[in-house]
């Protein structure tokens, strides 16, 4: 477990809930992969202006909290495929209410 989320577990279970998922494109990169299981690229290009330094750092963040998994193929070149586990997608019914909320408010 992350230091912020052990930090988090101390204070309130919504620090705990925004210490996993409050980083820059993580809840974007649960919406995408609620979809389908996706390769580094194609999340890339779905989060269009994400750089692959935050990228990486927000998957690697995901996958240490339980909520992706990381699956490399032994191939040549190398194929890495990330998919939520169990526990991503449980947060499915929220992601879906944060999509609502948020189209609703950039449309007013």
């Amino acid at each position: 477990m992350r230091d912020p989320v052990r930090t988090a577990m101390e204070i309130c279970p919504v620090e705990v809930a925004i210490a996993v998922l409050g980083g820059t494109w993580k809840m974007t990169i649960v919406k995408h992969l609620l979809e389908s299981t996706l390769r580094f690229g194609q999340l890339q290009r779905r989060l269009s202006p994400v750089s692959t330094r935050t990228l990486t750092r927000q998957l690697r963040d995901l996958e240490a909290d339980g909520i992706i998994h990381r699956e490399v193929f032994a191939e040549v070149p190398p194929r890495v495929e990330y998919s939520l586990t169990e526990l991503g997608r449980t947060l499915g019914p929220i992601v879906t209410q944060l999509d609502q909320w948020g189209a609703g408010y950039a449309q007013s």
